[in-house]
């Protein structure tokens, strides 16, 4: 066996070997309600910090590991803390910076979930909880894969590492531009790896080439200075309810197509993927039929979408015969790779204006931009990382395109221009990330584990960077 092939085998052994506590430690993560929302335990969220730093720290291979912040820019607030570890790389090796982040969504209706959302429980060959897969699983892929690579060839390795553990992804990043910043030299890196995405489906590992951008605001509509009786004068005067139904209807065609002049769409092929796997995938029912034109994944990976996220309007418990003067919706808007967040934002704002109906008057806060992202596939890093994939899980990997956003990754491509990044993920389509019920299934963890880890071989092994 050459010196090669016996550290790959040894990277399976303890990669395989080391499942068991990371999935321990999986859990451990889980049980912190790490929502780094307002209104929620800013406390949670440090002592989510503190925990992963901890798990860092005891990997004994890192020169420093510290927690920190960085300003929000634009406001006098202070991020999320954030979990920072470097090793200087040696001997002309390459350096790589892993990333994934430790705050999770809000569990919203916990009626809704099977078992307690922080209270990790394994069922069916899955991790259920919240973060369970996103992304407190990218964040034990990353530990795992470093003590399976220090297991198997100790810790005197020549390898640059760099982990950058985020605490605020979810709650949209405010200051991860300003902690890229101050923080340039230590995340300075030839391959990134953002491990935040997912996979093509349980048994098939992706690498995520294309992300949609979105753009995200507050959208307030008024048409009375005060709440009146409906019996008294509906039927001439417009409720805001009306004017706002009336409104958000034009943002759709027919065919439940956005029909926003000004939003552009990418052409490019997409690989087959049929509705009854849409349907199984998001949950639709029979009687409910998709929406768009084109190839399915078009409409996912390649065309605009727009989603009504979020209504302030008078619950049904508190309805009353009352005309509403306004009523305040969030819309979140998702972008074409290859169109501007801040381009799409203004094509959105304009159709929306021109189209308020009965004089109804629009008020547009709380705007959040994220481009969209098209990774170049032809560098050594890209190469590596399909060979470690398909050796990891037994499969060829596939390329593929994902209709959610990471905005941040702008930021990385604008502050480390010759990076090679590189976007992965433990998610199957089965995860339910953000929603009720999010799960990880336990066989993806294992295998993405193992691929990382042979990932960071071949790149201790690769000669100058």
């Amino acid at each position: 066996m050459t010196p090669e092939l016996s550290r790959q085998s040894a990277i399976r052994d303890a990669a395989a070997a080391g499942i068991p506590s990371a999935i321990a430690d999986l859990g451990a993560l889980v049980r912190i309600p790490s929502v780094a929302f307002p209104g929620f335990d800013a406390a949670k969220v440090e002592q989510s910090a503190e925990a992963v730093a901890a798990l860092v720290r005891d990997l004994d291979l890192f020169d420093s590991v510290e927690i920190r912040r960085a300003a929000i820019p634009g406001t006098d607030e202070i991020g999320q803390p954030a979990v920072l570890a470097t090793r200087a790389a040696r001997n002309g090796r390459p350096t790589i910076l892993l990333y994934a982040h430790h705050d999770v969504q809000p569990v919203g209706d916990e009626a809704l979930w099977e078992s307690p959302p922080f209270e990790p429980t394994v069922r069916g060959g899955r991790l259920y909880g919240r973060g369970a897969a996103d992304d407190k699983a990218g964040i034990m892929a990353h530990i795992a894969s470093l003590r399976a690579l220090k297991e198997a060839v100790g810790s005197d390795f020549d390898l640059g590492v760099a982990l950058f553990l985020e605490g605020e992804e979810e709650a949209g990043s405010r200051s991860f531009s300003q902690f890229l910043s101050d923080n340039a030299d230590a995340l300075r890196a030839d391959v990134i790896v953002v491990a935040d995405s997912g996979n093509w489906d349980a048994k098939t590992p992706a690498l995520t080439v294309s992300l949609r951008g979105n753009t995200r605001f507050t959208l307030k509509v008024r048409t009375l200075d005060h709440a009146s009786h409906s019996g008294m004068f509906g039927g001439a005067v417009p409720d805001a309810m009306m004017a706002t139904v009336t409104l958000l209807a034009t943002l759709w065609d027919a065919d439940g197509a956005v029909a926003v002049e000004g939003l552009t769409e990418r052409d490019a092929e997409t690989p087959p993927y049929s509705e009854e796997t849409l349907r199984d995938e998001a949950g639709l029912p029979a009687d409910v039929s998709p929406i768009g034109r084109g190839t399915i994944l078009s409409r996912i990976w390649n065309k605009p979408s727009i989603t009504v996220t979020g209504i302030d309007a008078p619950s049904v418990a508190n309805a009353s015969n009352t005309l509403s003067p306004e009523v305040t919706v969030v819309i979140s808007a998702r972008v074409a790779p290859g169109q501007p967040a801040r381009e799409a934002y203004a094509a959105v704002e304009a159709h929306l204006r021109a189209h308020a109906p009965f004089g109804a008057q629009l008020e547009f806060t709380d705007q959040d931009f994220g481009d969209a992202f098209l990774v170049d596939t032809s560098g050594w890093a890209v190469a590596a990382a399909r060979e470690a994939l398909h050796e990891g899980y037994g499969v060829e990997s596939v390329d593929i395109g994902v209709g959610g956003s990471i905005p941040f990754i702008a930021d990385l491509v604008r502050e480390f221009p010759s990076a090679q990044i590189l976007v992965t993920g433990v998610e199957d389509p089965h995860a339910r990330a953000h929603s009720p019920n999010e799960s990880l299934h336990l066989e993806t963890f294992r295998n993405a584990v193992l691929s990382e880890a042979l990932l960071l071989e071949k790149l201790d092994a690769r000669g100058d960077a």
